[in-house]
């Protein structure tokens, strides 16, 4: 039996909390096949969410309004931070502590990433290994 020996980058830790935290404030895995389109993948959602201003509107309902919103909006936002589809405009985990301890201004992101970026590599037959930044992109889908 083959084992890798491959270890985990700096990029694919941070994603990997920034998954976490979004599934911590929204009480849910990061992929939930019982969910019709948008809501299957925890990350793309969450992110059409951010972009409509909604951000409170991902948060886990079984806990009704009994958080901090404020802190709830930085968790979510911060998760989105680290698991942006672009691995170089990803935080740096000492940004992420200083954000979670309000000791530094929260991102904001940005409002041009286009959830159907999570999609693309497979749908343009990219290998995962190539980057690829899909911006200002128009298209025509079928009903």
């Amino acid at each position: 039996m083959e084992t890798s020996q491959q270890k985990a980058s700096k990029e694919s830790v941070v994603y990997s909390f920034g998954v976490v935290a979004l599934e911590i404030a929204c009480g849910r895995r990061s992929i939930e096949p019982k969910f019709h389109e948008p809501r299957v993948l925890l990350v793309q959602w969450v992110w059409e969410s951010y972009r409509n201003g909604r951000v409170l509107d991902v948060t886990d309902k079984k806990m009704g309004m009994g958080f901090n919103s404020k802190q709830m909006e930085c968790l979510v936002v911060v998760g989105l931070w680290c698991a942006h589809l672009c691995h170089n405009l990803r935080s740096l985990i000492r940004q992420v502590i200083q954000t979670l301890h309000f000791e530094a201004p929260l991102s904001n992101l940005s409002s041009t990433m286009l959830v159907l970026c999570y999609n693309a590599p497979i749908a343009l037959g990219i290998r995962s290994s190539e980057a690829v930044l899909v911006s200002n992109i128009t298209l025509t889908l079928p009903h």
